[in-house]
């Protein structure tokens, strides 16, 4: 939660930093809004590769990627307006969320029994958007109060990005899926009295050699990325999700049409994310318990139908209505996908490589955001907003078609 208002409120002005403050053209917003996103690809995979070894490390990396979150909001206050600075500070900022995914939702699913994870999710994704509730409300006082100084903005991130910090380092338990906490120790054997002497004839024809006792096995490495994906049912959710997230624009341009729709001033631009964080505040916990009642592959396909149907809907002339009803579809489509995919995944996964297979999902979903998101930025760039969103909607209806037939059903899980 703590973290979360430290990154939302970048989240919350960054778009309109960057096109409005520093006169980027949609396609470049595009381009870096996908770098944001996916820059965290193979970074993930490092993280939870990181993770699993040693008997799991789950917390250290963790930490490692909120500490370098944190610093990228001085890299942006340290940029400017230089191309090359924001690139650089978005991407670490990417990078550390990128290190720190795929621990933290293990640890998730490690201190969860199976048949609660959607409830477990539910309940890290509702403190989360908490978080992103606080980060814009924030980020609209220090602008209101600063006269538009996003440079306040980006210190007041940083200090509280440090404090996310220090929240896990002394509140967060160490490793919650290390084999100490999975098995109850074994009890010492008790002393063998010594045997009575054989005679050698007789010990050759009747005596049994005692084998010496075996140290315990080390732990099995984690999988690597092929061998993860050779589980047919852990593959399909990684190609459905793919193919989902091929299809998704990105949040920021969402609110940049609503922004132009509605000709809101610049100073109320952060406060647009507000509405589909309260949406999602109050639907994430009832989806993730919905979801391990009746399976989590509907909740997911029906979260990005609502996602569609925002994107239908911002096709309609603007108004106060059309743009409420955008951002609780925002809300649902998020409380349905997010933690419903990591609770969909890690049934698929062993307890050992949970982090690496989960970072292996979350990659394949980054790239194809990265995609995404710079398509239709180049999309807007050439045809304009509304064919652009047009042709985004047409995508995500291909996407949710294909992604029905290939995830794996109730049976198949």
């Amino acid at each position: 939660m703590v973290t979360d208002i430290s990154s939302e409120m970048v989240t919350a002005v960054l778009p309109l930093y960057l096109v409005l403050g520093l006169g980027l053209s949609p396609l470049q917003f595009g381009f870096f809004d996908g770098l944001f996103n996916g820059a965290t690809a193979l970074v993930r995979l490092l993280g939870g590769r990181l993770a699993d070894r040693g008997g799991g490390r789950h917390r250290t990396v963790a930490g490692a990627g909120y500490l370098l979150s944190a610093l990228s909001r001085l890299g942006l206050l340290l940029a400017g307006g230089a191309d090359g600075g924001i690139a650089a500070a978005m991407a670490a900022d990417r990078l550390g969320k990128g290190v720190r995914t795929a621990p933290r939702d293990a640890m998730i699913t490690l201190s969860a029994p199976p048949e609660a994870l959607g409830r477990a999710f539910g309940v890290h994704r509702a403190m989360d958007t908490t978080g992103a509730l606080l980060g814009p409300l924030v980020a609209f006082l220090v602008l209101w109060a600063t006269a538009d100084a996003y440079d306040a903005v980006f210190v007041v991130s940083f200090a509280t990005g440090l404090l996310g910090v220090v929240v896990l380092r002394l509140f967060v338990p160490a490793d919650p899926g290390a084999p100490t906490t999975l098995a109850k120790p074994t009890r010492a054997p008790k002393p063998v009295p010594a045997a009575k002497p054989v005679p050698a004839a007789r010990t050759v024809a009747t005596a049994q050699p005692v084998p010496a006792a075996q140290p315990d096995r080390a732990p099995k490495p984690a999988r690597t990325a092929p061998r993860v994906l050779a589980d047919p049912a852990f593959r399909r959710v990684v190609v459905a999700a793919a193919l989902l997230g091929a299809a998704t624009i990105g949040d920021s341009f969402l609110y940049l049409l609503l922004q132009r729709g509605l000709d809101l001033p610049a100073a109320l631009f952060p406060l647009l994310p507000l509405g589909s964080a309260a949406c999602y505040l109050l639907l994430a916990v009832p989806a993730g318990r919905l979801a391990d009642r009746s399976g989590r592959r509907i909740p997911f396909l029906l979260g990005h139908g609502a996602l569609l149907a925002a994107y239908l809907t911002l096709l309609a002339p603007a108004g106060p209505a059309v743009a409420v009803l955008v951002l609780v579809l925002l809300g649902v489509f998020y409380a349905a996908t997010d933690g419903v995919l990591m609770a969909l995944a890690a049934p698929a996964l062993p307890a050992r490589g949970r982090a690496s297979g989960l970072a292996v999902l979350q990659t394949g979903q980054a790239l194809a955001r990265l995609v995404g998101a710079a398509g239709f930025g180049a999309a807007w760039t050439w045809w304009g907003p509304r064919p652009a969103l047009a042709a985004a909607a047409l995508a995500l209806a291909a996407a949710l078609t294909a992604a029905w037939r290939i995830l794996p059903g109730r049976k198949a899980r």
